[in-house]
C-alpha cells in the first residue's frame, strides 16, 4: 500500500502541465498535514516534475526523457537568472527550442526567432512585440521593463516576459551552464535505466519449496533468484549454495537469506557495481520505497553498461574526462603515463590541484589494470605525498607498479616525476570488479 507521500507525489504527476499548485491547496485535497505536502512538493521539485519560481508559485512542467535533457523550460530559465516575470506567466512549463542574443537590425532579428525560441535582448519595446507575434518568448537584460501592451499579449498568447538584472553576455554564459550541467548528469547511467524490470524476472514465493527451486534453475539456469510474498514484497534471496543438501520439500523461506540488499532505481550504475563486489553477489534486487520488487540487475549488466558509457562520445565534460584527455600512454612493458597540467587543473596558487592530482592517480590505476587484463576497477583507499608543487603547463611523468594482488584487492605504489624530479608519491588500494 502507497504511503501518503508516495500519493501526494502520483497526484502531481496526474495533474496538467502547466497547473499551479501550493502547499495549502495539496494539504486540503490530499487531506494531509501542511508539512507532509511541503514535504512531498520538495520531493517533486527534486524529481524535476514542478517549479517553484519566486513571485509566481509552483508549477507543474514536464519531466524531460533522457534524450531531451538539454533543453530548458522557461521556468527553469527563470531561476538560472534570477528573473522577474512580467507576464505570460502561463506559458512558464513550456521548453525552449533555442535561443537567441538581439544584437542586430529588428527585420533581421525576427529572421532568426520562430516558435519555441527565447530571444535576449534589451530594453527594445518593438523587438519585444515582434518576437511575441512571433511564438517566442522574451528575456530582458538589463533590468529593465517593457511596456504594458507587450505584457497583455504576453499574457494573451501564453509567452513569458521575463526581466533579469544581468546584461547579456552574463545570461548566455548562465544558460550555457545550465544545459552543460544537464548534458553531464544525462551521461550518468542509473540502475532504471538498465534493469530487468518485474516481468521478466523469474521469481519464487516464500511459500514454495526448494523443488520449486530446482525446477525454476533448470528452465532458466540461474542461480539466483529474488523471494517474494503473494504481494510481490521481497522478504528474501535463494541460491544454488542454500539448497545443496536440502529436501525437496523443504520451504524456501526456511533456507533463504533474510533481508537482503537491495537497490532503488535512482542508484547510479557504479554504486551498484561497487555494492555487488563488496558484498559478493551477483544480482542485486530492486524495490521501491515499499520494498515492492521492480526487478534485478546482474553484475554482468553493470559491466555491460559501464563499459558501454566509456565508449559513449562525452557531450559534457566532467573533471574526469579533462585529466582523462591529457593522459599519453608511453612504454610497452612497463606502463608509464605522461600528463600535462591544464590551467583548469590547478588552484588558487597556480599548481595542480588536490583533486586533479588524485584523479590522475586513481585513472592511471585503473589503466594499468585494464592492461594485466583484471576487468574494471574502483579505488578503495589511497595514502597521497605532495611532495613539491607541480606549476600549470609542467609535464608528468607516473610510474605505477603493483605491490601486490589478490582476487578481490590490488595495492599498488605510484611515483610522479616533473623533468626527472620526484614531486609526489602515493599508495593506493583498488577494488577489483572481475568480469
Amino acid at each position: 500500500m502507497s504511503t501518503k507521500h508516495e500519493k501526494i507525489l502520483q497526484y502531481i504527476e496526474s495533474l496538467p502541465v502547466g497547473d499551479k499548485i501550493s502547499v495549502r491547496q495539496i494539504a486540503k485535497e490530499m487531506q494531509v498535514s501542511e508539512g507532509t505536502a511541503y514535504r512531498a512538493i520538495k520531493e517533486a521539485e527534486n524529481r524535476r516534475l514542478v517549479s517553484s519560481i519566486e513571485r509566481v508559485g509552483t508549477i507543474r512542467i514536464e519531466k524531460k526523457k533522457k534524450e531531451n535533457i538539454e533543453r530548458l523550460t522557461f521556468a527553469e530559465i527563470v531561476n538560472i537568472v534570477d528573473g522577474q516575470v512580467l507576464g505570460g506567466k502561463t506559458g512558464l512549463h513550456k521548453t525552449l527550442t533555442k535561443f537567441v542574443i538581439g544584437a542586430m537590425q529588428l527585420e533581421d532579428m525576427m529572421r532568426y526567432t520562430d516558435a519555441g525560441s527565447l530571444l535576449i535582448v534589451g530594453n527594445r519595446i518593438k523587438a519585444h512585440e515582434n518576437a511575441l507575434r512571433a511564438g517566442a518568448a522574451v528575456l530582458i537584460t538589463g533590468g529593465f521593463d517593457t511596456t504594458d501592451d507587450n505584457k497583455q499579449l504576453a499574457d494573451a498568447l501564453d509567452l513569458p516576459i521575463i526581466s533579469t538584472s544581468y546584461d547579456t553576455f552574463t545570461v548566455a554564459t548562465m544558460i550555457n551552464r545550465a544545459i552543460y550541467d544537464q548534458l553531464i548528469k544525462k551521461d550518468i547511467l542509473f540502475i532504471e535505466d538498465i534493469y530487468v524490470p518485474m516481468v521478466e524476472t523469474s521469481v519464487l514465493r516464500n511459500d514454495e519449496t526448494i523443488h520449486h527451486f530446482h525446477k525454476l534453475n533448470e528452465r532458466t539456469t540461474h542461480g539466483a533468484f529474488p523471494v517474494v510474498t503473494a504481494n510481490n514484497k521481497l522478504v528474501g534471496m535463494i541460491t544454488v549454495k542454500d539448497v545443496i543438501g536440502r529436501e525437496e520439500d523443504e520451504l524456501i523461506e526456511k533456507v533463504m537469506t533474510k533481508n537482503p540488499i537491495a537497490g532503488s532505481m535512482k542508484m547510479s550504475v557504479a554504486s551498484a557495481g561497487h555494492r555487488m563486489i563488496w558484498e559478493g553477489i551477483d544480482l542485486l534486487p530492486i524495490v521501491n520505497d515499499d520494498n515492492v520488487l521492480q526487478g534485478v540487475i546482474s553484475r554482468q549488466d553493470v559491466l555491460k553498461a559501464l563499459q558501454l558509457a566509456q565508449r559513449q562520445p562525452q557531450h559534457g565534460e566532467t573533471i574526469d574526462d579533462l585529466v582523462k584527455n591529457e593522459m599519453k600512454v608511453l612504454g610497452d612493458e612497463d606502463l608509464i603515463v605522461e600528463f600535462k597540467v591544464t590551467p583548469q587543473m590547478t588552484n588558487q596558487y597556480g599548481a595542480i590541484s588536490y583533486g586533479a592530482f588524485t584523479t590522475l592517480l586513481a585513472e592511471v590505476g585503473s589503466f594499468a589494470l585494464k592492461r594485466r587484463k583484471r576487468g574494471d576497477a574502483v579505488a578503495e583507499n589511497m595514502t597521497i605525498y605532495f611532495i613539491k608543487p607541480v606549476q600549470m603547463e609542467s609535464t608528468l611523468t607516473v610510474k605505477p607498479r603493483i605491490l601486490d594482488m589478490s582476487r578481490k584487492f590490488v595495492k599498488m605504489d605510484f611515483e610522479v616525476f616533473n623533468e626527472q624530479m620526484l614531486v609526489g608519491k602515493a599508495m593506493m588500494m583498488f577494488q577489483l570488479l572481475e568480469r
